[in-house]
């Protein structure tokens, strides 16, 4: 965990900053203790972000055990669902282009995407996958902040990023999971 993740949680909300979690998914540990860990330590906040569960693969990682296509499905899922429990959110799927080629290429989630594609737009690179955020680069700059930064762009409108901030869901697909009851209601 980020020593600082309480108090950055704290000072965002009291500042009216969007805030939520992020867990990077890892390979070789199992999703229910990864799952146990992030309900232990991500609280369940009505105002937070929905979270997003970081899945790539861990290169730099002293981990080099990759599964198969099916294990990890179900590790991904079974991570996904625990999330969703947790927050009351349906969480964002954040992956790179190598990852999504090897095990998500060709699976339905109802999970918005946040894509990574510093070298051209999504579309062009994940097949035509949906997207609710766009990662252009990973060295960005910004006013206040000395080092390089990742720079991501939201999908849609100012109504639709209102929208997700208000029903925690991908404004495409807010009617369809909240008759689910799958996304919160407008507040």
């Amino acid at each position: 965990i980020d020593p600082s993740f309480y108090d950055n949680w704290r000072r965002a909300r009291a500042a009216g900053v969007a805030f939520g979690a992020y867990h990077f998914m890892t390979w070789c540990s199992l999703a229910s203790e990864q799952a146990a860990w992030f309900v232990a330590n991500v609280p369940n906040d009505d105002d937070a972000l929905p979270p997003v569960l970081d899945l790539e693969w861990n290169n730099a990682s002293s981990c080099k055990n990759k599964h198969d296509r099916t294990e990890i499905l179900e590790k991904v899922r079974v991570m996904l669902a625990a999330m969703e429990r947790h927050t009351g959110k349906v969480p964002v799927i954040y992956t790179d282009m190598t990852f999504h080629r090897d095990i998500l290429e060709g699976e339905q989630f109802d999970n918005p995407f946040w894509l990574r594609s510093t070298a051209a737009e999504p579309h062009t690179r994940y097949n035509g996958r949906p997207y609710l955020i766009w990662q252009w680069t990973q060295t960005g700059t910004m006013s206040g902040i000395n080092a390089e930064v990742d720079r991501n762009s939201f999908y849609g409108t100012p109504d639709d990023w209102v929208t997700f901030q208000l029903t925690g869901c991908d404004p495409r697909t807010v009617e369809v999971l909240t008759a689910q009851g799958r996304c919160r209601s407008m507040k």
